[in-house]
């Protein structure tokens, strides 16, 4: 038996699991002080604080099968007792993956992309560590990558062991870098998907030429078929490419876009909280809502029939694994493709709290997974912070709050303790009134106020 470490070996770690996922999951047993992830064998290093928070992580979950967004993952001791900066920059040659000479040319490969990245971004990202030359994005097999050289390269190795296993977005668009075998990249123009920071003089792309023409995969930018479209589905072609373009033309990673099933199956609810227009609150989040219906027979199960299957899979990808009201949600596509009206559901395809009657385009742009902050709108012009913390602070720890105007229009951010506590904010103050005010609520993607 390996002996007990303070590093924690983690396996079955899916694409879609992040770090922050990782640390909710151990963060009641101690601090995390090292996190490495290794993609390319779907596992994960956890360095807890002391031996003992680690040794009550594998006590725990011993008997307790732990879960994350519904991938049962594995735990044991690391055979390593503590992870050092060289652990983490090779962790994943040592396990397998193929070495490769320090070079100033990077192989980005971007994991869970959840926000668009552009060479602007890239840019931004990598430049504190040198001069960078070119910049070439372009999509593959592993999804989204990039080609990064800079002018030397002890910069390359210094980004790449600094950047290595990092998120660019707080819990998303995880890099993964490794070194590339080319000498020299050929940029032909400089636009939004390529860039040679050392010629600005080049052209932006010819119409329908690709800049990454030798790099990366063809092919059409929603991943949409061109031909052989059933029927009936130009609705839900239309939903895709609205939210691919809201994306930045890469849709969120596991989303497919080609699903038609529009009812979901929830479950583990908390059966003596849950009510339909708390599920409603949540789930509008990432489209409009058809039918709720609470399962009698099984009080901690739910029906919540979306718009269109693509509206479906959003809410899926999103808030599979999420706390709602003390309880990890379970989201699954229900067997049934609808649900069918009767005393005991609850309609809302008419109601004017749906998110997407109007500008769908910009709501798909919010959707993410729970966040600690919230974004409150349609408030009372004269409101005050202690108000809007009085009609909040029962939910959790609120943390800090901001006022502001758009367009003349009050709003708030709020940033409390946890998702948990922010999830239940939303779900029970929703579409609630302040002074005559019915404000809205929806998760923010700022990391801080």
């Amino acid at each position: 038996m390996t002996e007990p470490s303070k590093v924690i070996h983690v396996r079955n770690v899916g694409l879609e699991i992040t770090e922050n996922d990782l640390h909710q999951l151990v963060q009641p047993f101690g601090v995390v002080t090292k996190l490495v992830m290794l993609r390319a064998k779907n596992q994960a290093l956890l360095q807890m604080q002391d031996v003992d928070s680690a040794v009550n992580v594998l006590q725990y979950y011993t008997n307790t099968q732990p879960s994350i967004r519904g991938r049962n993952v594995y735990m044991q001791f690391s055979s390593h007792q503590e992870l050092t900066t060289v652990d983490q920059n090779s962790q994943g040659r040592k396990n397998g993956e193929q070495d490769s000479q320090p070079n100033r040319i990077l192989l980005v490969t971007i994991h869970h992309m959840l926000y668009p990245i552009t060479v602007e971004v890239l840019h931004q990202v990598f430049s504190p560590h040198g001069f960078v030359e070119k910049i070439v994005t372009f999509h593959k097999s592993a999804g989204f990558q990039a080609l990064v050289q800079y002018q030397l390269c002890q910069s390359a190795v210094q980004a790449q062991s600094s950047l290595q296993g990092r998120n660019i977005y707080d819990g998303c668009c995880q890099l993964d870098i490794q070194y590339s075998n080319l000498n020299e990249l050929q940029v032909n123009y400089n636009n939004d998907r390529s860039r040679d920071f050392t010629n600005p003089s080049l052209p932006s792309e010819q119409r329908g030429r690709s800049s990454q023409s030798g790099y990366g995969d063809s092919g059409s930018l929603y991943g949409l078929q061109p031909a052989g479209v059933r029927p009936g589905s130009f609705t839900q072609m239309s939903n895709v490419a609205a939210i691919a373009a809201a994306f930045g033309g890469v849709l969120p990673h596991g989303v497919t876009g080609t699903n038609d099933r529009c009812t979901l199956l929830v479950t583990n609810l908390n059966p003596e909280k849950i009510d339909e227009d708390k599920l409603f609150n949540l789930f509008s989040i990432y489209g409009n809502i058809v039918r709720i219906k609470l399962l009698r027979n099984k009080p901690d199960h739910a029906l919540v029939q979306m718009g269109d299957g693509f509206q479906a899979e959003l809410a899926l990808h999103f808030l599979k694994g999420a706390f709602l009201l003390g309880k990890r949600l379970e989201v699954n596509f229900s067997k049934y493709p609808n649900i069918t009206q009767a005393p005991d559901t609850r309609e809302y395809a008419g109601s004017p709290l749906n998110r997407y009657n109007n500008n769908a385009v910009k709501n798909y742009r919010y959707c993410c997974s729970p966040t600690k902050m919230i974004h409150v709108s349609a408030l009372p012009q004269d409101i005050t912070d202690e108000e809007l913390v009085a009609h909040l602070e029962e939910h959790g720890t609120i943390l800090n709050t901001k006022l502001f105007e758009v367009n003349g229009k009050k709003q708030a951010l709020i940033m409390f303790e946890n998702e948990e506590q922010a999830t239940e904010a939303l779900v029970c103050k929703h579409a609630t009134n302040i002074d005559r005010s019915v404000i809205r609520i929806s998760f923010s993607q700022l990391q801080s106020i």
